[in-house]
């Protein structure tokens, strides 16, 4: 039985209907958080409150689409509103957009990319960073992909916006270094989820580590205890990344 380390906070978690924001969700859950789930798929939602209720947890179920920019500045308000503070953020929604040579990506497809990976980050941050000031030990886990530095053919749009979340996370922890907070990004590894069955359909999904197994392994990243800040945390290897270079 997990150790209720998160009992009294406040957690929210976006693409929470599946796969790693799921069972992440599910996992602060039953380490004691109340957990605002958002997602756009409703159903999916309704299955992690059951979940999430049947290991004795609690959640608020917040459907909206990312592409709506002015719900998530509404966010924040509606959580200062009813909760005062929020003590851990999982930034885990995303799209893959397409696997095609750069040059073939339609505009409107690059820009959706773009704009549900990085401009919809940015305003989730914005909007909860009063939210985690208020925390007595703030925590942000922004989901990011081995795909930013592999850089592979084809991968353009998706490894672009990944780079740019990673670079968010890593200046929001620079600018925060001197207050409670603590802000890593996370690279899951392959995963048995929906999107790498899109971007790999030859794959054997059996061969992938299951979503619950990455959500363990990052649920320590929001415990009040965690130092680190402003790294990479490699789910797989269960390590932190120094991005700092040497002077």
């Amino acid at each position: 039985m997990t150790d209720k380390k998160l009992e009294g906070r406040v957690a929210l978690v976006t693409g929470a209907s599946r796969g790693i924001g799921y069972f992440t969700a599910l996992e602060l859950a039953k380490a004691g958080a109340h957990v605002i789930a958002c997602a756009r798929t409703t159903g999916g939602l309704e299955e992690l409150d059951d979940a999430i209720q049947a290991a004795g947890g609690s959640a608020t179920l917040t459907p909206f689409d990312l592409n709506d920019m002015k719900a998530i500045d509404a966010l924040g308000g509606a959580i200062h509103e009813r909760w005062g503070k929020l003590d851990v953020l999982v930034a885990n929604a995303g799209i893959l957009g397409v696997i095609s040579p750069l040059g073939h990506v339609e505009a409107k497809t690059f820009e959706k990319v773009m704009a549900i990976n990085v401009t919809a980050t940015w305003r989730l941050m914005r909007s909860v960073e009063p939210l985690l000031n208020a925390s007595d030990a703030g925590r942000a886990l922004i989901l990011s992909s081995a795909a930013v530095h592999k850089c592979k053919p084809f991968w353009g749009p998706y490894s672009a916006s990944k780079a740019a979340v990673e670079a968010l996370a890593r200046t929001w922890a620079a600018e925060k270094v001197n207050s409670p907070i603590r802000i890593n990004a996370i690279d899951p590894g392959a995963t048995r989820t929906a999107m790498r069955a899109l971007a790999m359909p030859g794959e054997d999904p059996d061969t992938l580590p299951h979503p619950s197994t990455v959500a363990q392994a990052i649920l320590p990243l929001a415990y009040p205890e965690l130092t680190e800040t402003g790294k990479l945390y490699l789910a797989r290897e269960k390590r932190f990344v120094d991005y700092r270079m040497p002077e």
